[in-house]
């Protein structure tokens, strides 16, 4: 075996013989194509080598990325599980106090109107400690991007264009807005 990985056994040597069954002497140039032939055979094996070796390597790096997806992908369903549960977990006083405030609903009315106003105040702490405050949209300017006009109505005591009466508050603001008030807007006669 050669260093290059090809066979170096005995050579045959091309029929020479000619008419005359002599032996006629290979042109000088002859006999360097003939080792160049094996060096190209040398070099194609090496070639074939390093492509192998290469092919590898590239199978390699395709199941090492597929790895990676599939463990970001476990992580990612990993945190939201777990985001989901910290929300979770800020709402259970809330279902609790609403639990205590219906088995208090014999009690006198306006404790447990008290109650429930405590319970709603406390709820809207937990959205705004999520980045979702309540916002006061009553007399702002409409903005089609932060409200959802449900009707328009005329009203003397307000510019054109404003919000008279909030239906349903929104809550967040720009990219953080988890919903959007329905109002209704002011209009011109």
């Amino acid at each position: 075996m050669s260093e290059h990985g090809g066979s170096t056994g005995p050579r045959a040597e091309p029929d020479a013989a000619g008419p005359g069954g002599a032996q006629a002497a290979a042109a000088p140039g002859e006999a360097g194509a003939a080792e160049d032939g094996g060096g190209a055979l040398a070099a194609a094996e090496a070639a074939a080598g390093r492509m192998a070796e290469l092919e590898d390597q590239r199978l390699r790096a395709l199941a090492d990325l597929d790895n990676l997806r599939k463990r970001c992908a476990s992580q990612v369903a990993g945190a939201r599980a777990q985001a989901g549960a910290d929300v979770a977990r800020r709402w259970l006083p809330i279902v609790d106090n609403l639990d205590r405030a219906l088995a208090h609903a014999e009690a006198d009315p306006s404790s447990i109107i008290d109650g429930i106003r405590a319970i709603r105040d406390q709820a809207m702490g937990v959205l705004a400690g999520l980045g979702f405050p309540r916002r006061d949209d009553l007399g702002a300017r409409f903005d089609p991007a932060r409200h959802e006009a449900v009707a328009a109505r005329t009203d003397p005591n307000a510019p054109d264009g404003s919000v008279v009466e909030v239906i349903v508050p929104g809550y967040g603001d720009g990219a953080g807005q988890l919903r959007p008030a329905l109002v209704v807007v002011a209009k011109a006669d």
